[in-house]
């Protein structure tokens, strides 16, 4: 029986020295943090020292890991986990060359920690007058099924001379009717999620690629999230969202691969989509984000046959007007005209359908005694024009736009996942481009 990984301050062998990743202890060994300043410069990577064993399958199951490897990335259709922290950030670099190996470094960093492993040569035991290549905080814990998803914003495109290859899926978010969107919480040139069933996992994940990224990228904004409000995996019991209300009842599910591959999944250059222009995000996805406020006091005082009659759905069991059961199809003209669940519906929205990961989240109050809570909406799918789009424009006439406010947003392009030890996140982009790989076995 094999042992679920922990966190540990060592990799489980030793790690060799490569070129473009010398050790921590070569670096201050060749003349000190001056030398060290410069291997950066030049796009070495003193944080992701290789272990021989990187790669090995992990324990599945509680606390256990989630292949990171795969045609897609983990953290879309594999089931939803506990907690979240997702990050959006700003590159400040303008070296191309220094920005990809960011990402084949951020590569390395994800791809221990999701096997429970400590980033590069771990925590402690090193050379005492430099920090620890990993901030500690996961020790001892399991990998809490990891999940790490980096995506890609339209504001990235007018970087490194990328222009020619932004998505025409990758859209601007037009102003919806009730936005009230803080620019500090919103955008970014990349993005990473998070997720795992500890929070402490999660936050260290994040930290860590922030420390890794120290001079090329900057977090522009992040969240913290927990308990799940909507599920990917068949027959589970559909979570509640702060209004006390089963949220994703008809959710996608992870092993609805027909469903997966109509709404989620980018297939090719010359899909049906008709996108030429995203030969690059073929298994990738488009990702959403989206912070809503909701106004928890006022809805508290709501009466329940408001509360049903807004949502369109019972309370209890979480059934459709009309209905017994929750999954039971529900007859949309017997609700409102202006119910969530009759305008979200994809009969409503010429079949617009999302794959949904959002979050509840709380973070202390407004400073009147109210809280600063809501959801924090995760969708996913395969082409934004066609999915949340739409679907947000019919919802400008939801009852529900009483209780929540949309206060920050995102659009960002989730590309195809790493298929082994020799890829890396957005290979598919920057291979053969100016300043990335010229190597044909990379591109």
């Amino acid at each position: 029986m094999t042992d679920t990984p922990v966190h540990s301050g060592q990799p489980a062998s030793p790690a060799p020295t490569t070129a473009t990743a010398p050790s921590r202890r070569a670096l201050i060994g060749w003349g000190g943090a001056g030398l060290a300043l410069g291997a950066a410069a030049a796009g070495g990577a003193v944080a992701v020292a290789r272990s021989v064993d990187d790669t090995e399958p992990a324990a599945s199951g509680a606390g256990g890991a989630i292949a990171f490897h795969g045609i897609h990335q983990a953290g879309i259709a594999t089931p939803v986990q506990d907690r979240l922290h997702f990050a959006a950030f700003d590159v400040k670099t303008t070296d191309r060359a220094a920005f990809v190996q960011l990402l084949k470094d951020w590569t390395e960093a994800a791809r221990r920690m999701t096997t429970g492993r400590a980033v590069g040569e771990g925590a402690y035991g090193g050379l005492a007058e430099a920090p620890p290549d990993d901030t500690g905080e996961a020790l001892g814990l399991t990998p809490s099924r990891l999940t790490l998803t980096i995506g890609f914003g339209p504001s990235l495109f007018e970087k490194f001379d990328l222009a020619g290859l932004r998505p025409e899926a990758l859209v601007d978010l037009p102003k919806f009717a009730g936005d009230n969107l803080d620019k500090n919480r919103s955008g970014g040139d990349l993005c990473i999620q998070a997720c795992a069933d500890d929070p402490q996992i999660a936050v260290h994940a994040i930290r860590n690629l922030a420390r890794i990224g120290f001079g090329k990228v900057v977090i522009r904004w992040s969240q913290l999230g927990f308990g799940k409000t909507s599920s990917t995996t068949p027959d589970a019991q559909t979570p509640r969202n702060l209004m006390g209300f089963k949220d994703g009842t008809r959710n996608i599910a992870g092993t609805e691969t027909d469903r997966l591959k109509k709404f989620v999944w980018v297939e090719d250059a010359k899909d049906a989509d008709g996108d030429a222009d995203a030969a690059w995000m073929a298994g990738g996805s488009y990702l959403v984000a989206r912070r809503i406020r909701m106004n928890i006091e006022t809805w508290d005082r709501t009466s329940l046959q408001e509360q049903e009659d807004i949502f369109g759905r019972d309370k209890g069991e979480g059934a459709p007007v009309g209905k017994a059961k929750e999954r039971d199809e529900p007859f949309l003209k017997a609700m409102l005209p202006d119910a969530h669940v009759r305008l979200a519906h994809p009969d409503t929205n010429a079949g617009a359908t999302l794959l949904r990961r959002g979050y509840s989240f709380t973070d202390g109050t407004d400073g009147l005694g109210r809280l600063d809570a809501g959801l924090f909406f995760l969708a996913y799918q395969r082409d934004v024009r066609k999915g949340f789009i739409p679907v947000q424009r019919s919802l400008a006439a939801d009852a529900l736009n009483e209780y929540i406010q949309h206060v920050g947003s995102a659009v960002f392009a989730i590309p195809p996942g790493v298929r082994d030890k020799d890829d890396w996140w957005g290979r598919a982009l920057f291979a053969g481009t100016p300043g990335g790989t010229n190597d044909p076995k990379e591109a």
